[in-house]
């Protein structure tokens, strides 16, 4: 947090609603599509998007 403390500071400051949850979805359906070059018909990777907060784009090691 020492790191970060400037920045910290000025969001509280400013109160600026920051996008990084859509960015962070936005990169996940980027993935999601990357994945996708099996899937046989547009409709199954939307309703993989719709699904998206339940998955887990992790490797375990």
């Amino acid at each position: 947090m020492r790191k970060r403390i400037e920045g910290l500071l000025g969001f509280c400051k400013h109160h600026r609603p920051t996008n990084a949850s859509q960015e962070g979805f936005n990169n996940k359906i980027g993935w999601l599509t990357r994945q996708a070059y099996g899937y046989r018909d547009e409709a199954y990777l939307h309703l993989k998007i719709y699904d998206l907060p339940n998955l887990s784009t992790r490797n375990d090691l």
